[in-house]
């Protein structure tokens, strides 16, 4: 239920591999993932109908957790008992995680893009790793394979709860055998309280490596120390500060990409150069570099590691993806949704186009963003650009005027600080005005970078082919 869902279509694609027959229900069904079940022939069934899942007559169903209570094949499973159901987690963790050598990459932010870049480093050395990913890998062939069994397995673990029926974090189910922790901040305000509530729920996850086991964490995380490191396993950490293991050195970037220097306890590792961006980026590879080295061989994880394989990592689609690069005009598209991120993002536009003007497009969409508890945040990270464009707060109205993300209030004080900003009620009424001012002659060139978790519209595409039609009309 919920199957096309990212990680739901991911694991209906992987226990299709693993030679199970799988048929999933959903509503709004939309590209990428519809298209990818259908090549697999997966059955899509659009909608719900109790009496048709009776007929089906599964062996189980799997429950997305955007499903909840008054979905109608929920309220006839639950009536009538007739058939087993199952967490996304609780199956992974029972038909494959089970089997393999789970590497668990945890954090508020980079799970998706460390998690691909380790699967593709231990791909790299000619193993079968497994992996789930949630997203759209470039180096992979899909967002999911089930590897061998004994092999490793990368999964990105989430902190959501598992389902309506199991409010634990997913990575709870995960068994990791190395476990990644690249940073920690309060998010997810729908389903934890505070700080101390998600850091009681990684605590969980802690209490699960095993003694031959491994942490991996953020040196440089203050949200941490409270819980790492820990007595019962091996812990390294991996960032820029003097007492961090791993250690992040002459960090630079540029509009190619970046370079730093790896340092192990003092001793050279090796240097790196490669096309992504942001010391953020340099902290994932270091852990994914970490990572998957323990997992090839524990007692000396840096001997069958390839660090130049970094130099042709394509990334994850919707991070930092650009969709337009001419002349005086850079179209970006990303997947930023907590103030951190956005902030981190802007702030290596900025390296890395010092000349531009730094336009910022954000959609409020996540069951946090959409609220005003990073409001002030928001502001700050986008006082970093020099327009901002704020559409329209997601399903808005599932929230009361004191809950809600106030985006005039938002761009109110953007214009106190000296940014251009502006408030829009619909994503036309923003397309339209960001293309006004795009056309206009520019003294810089401009640098433009939306924000979002979901679609924003469509627009960041009908802008970049506005711009695409406008810019060939001009030259």
């Amino acid at each position: 239920m919920g199957i096309c869902g990212t990680a739901m279509g991911n694991v209906a694609l992987m226990m299709r591999e693993l030679g199970h027959e799988v048929s999933g229900s959903d509503t709004g069904i939309y590209p990428p993932m519809s298209d990818l079940l259908r090549d697999a022939d997966v059955e899509i069934l659009d909608g719900w109908d109790p009496e048709r899942l009776a007929a089906l007559k599964p062996d189980r169903v799997v429950v997305g957790n955007a499903i909840s209570r008054g979905n109608p094949e929920i309220e006839w499973l639950l009536a009538t008992r007739a058939l087993p159901i199952v967490s996304l987690p609780a199956l992974l963790s029972e038909t494959t995680l089970s089997t393999r050598q789970p590497i668990v990459i945890t954090g508020t932010h980079g799970k998706t893009t460390t998690s691909a870049l380790t699967a593709f480093l231990l791909r790299e050395h000619r193993g079968d790793p497994g992996w789930l990913v949630g997203g759209v890998p470039r180096d992979l062939p899909n967002g999911a394979h089930a590897g061998e069994a004994g092999r490793p397995f990368v999964i990105e673990g989430d902190e959501y709860d598992s389902a309506f029926f199991d409010k634990r974090s997913k990575f709870v189910h995960y068994q990791p055998r190395i476990l990644a922790i690249n940073n920690l901040e309060f998010d997810h305000g729908d389903i934890f309280r505070d700080l101390a509530d998600i850091q009681r729920s990684f605590s969980h996850v802690i209490r699960l490596v095993p003694r031959n086991g491994f942490i991996l964490y953020n040196g440089d995380e203050e949200n941490l120390r409270p819980l790492l490191p820990v007595d019962w396993c091996s812990c390294y950490s991996v960032g820029v500060g003097k007492d961090c293991d791993l250690r992040i050195e002459n960090f630079k970037e540029n509009a190619q990409g970046a370079s730093f220097t790896l340092r192990w306890r003092g001793t050279l590792w090796d240097k790196v150069s490669w096309p992504l961006h942001g010391l953020y980026n340099a902290r994932n590879a270091a852990v994914a570099l970490l990572a998957a080295g323990l997992a090839l061989k524990p007692d000396d994880p840096f001997c069958p590691l390839d660090v130049t394989a970094l130099a042709k990592y394509q990334g994850v689609k919707r991070r930092q993806e650009c969709l337009l690069d001419v002349t005086n005009l850079t179209i970006l598209e990303d997947f930023g949704h907590h103030p951190t991120a956005v902030a981190q993002v802007l702030e290596s536009l900025r390296n890395r186009y010092p000349g531009h003007r730094i336009t910022a497009c954000f959609e409020p969409r996540s069951n946090t963003g959409a609220t005003n508890i990073f409001q002030e945040r928001f502001t700050d990270a986008l006082a970093l650009a020099d327009a901002v464009y704020l559409g329209p707060v997601f399903r808005g109205d599932r929230y009361t005027d004191d809950k809600r993300l106030n985006t005039k209030v938002m761009a109110d004080v953007l214009k106190e600080r000296g940014v251009c900003a502006g408030a829009f009620g619909d994503f036309d009424s923003l397309l339209t005005e960001l293309c006004e001012a795009t056309r206009q002659k520019q003294e810089r060139p401009r640098c433009v970078v939306f924000f979002s978790n979901g679609g924003f519209g469509g627009i960041h595409h009908r802008f970049a082919t506005e711009m695409t039609t406008f810019n060939t009309a001009v030259t």
